[in-house]
């Protein structure tokens, strides 16, 4: 998250290059725009994010509100058919 330029931590981020699920899940509910791009960038370098990302979002995808992370879910399922 940034705030002034400066980037904020998300909780359960322990090193700026570690993606775990619990991270991946707070960037994508509390995230800003800046956050949900280096979140993209990585995912476009390790699939194994993408892969995190889909699982999270198909299960909060029950509430048909959720739409960051309906918007994530269809991020996710086009980028792992590329």
């Amino acid at each position: 998250m940034r705030i002034l330029g400066k980037t904020m931590k998300h909780r359960h981020i322990e090193t700026s290059k570690q993606y775990s699920s619990a991270a991946i899940d707070d960037i994508i509910e509390r995230g800003r725009l800046a956050d949900w791009h280096e979140l993209r960038e990585a995912a476009d370098k390790d699939s194994v994010i993408i892969d995190k990302i889909l699982r999270i979002c198909k299960a909060r995808c029950v509430d048909p509100y959720a739409q960051r992370y309906h918007l994530w879910r269809l991020y996710a399922e086009q980028h792992r058919s590329s």
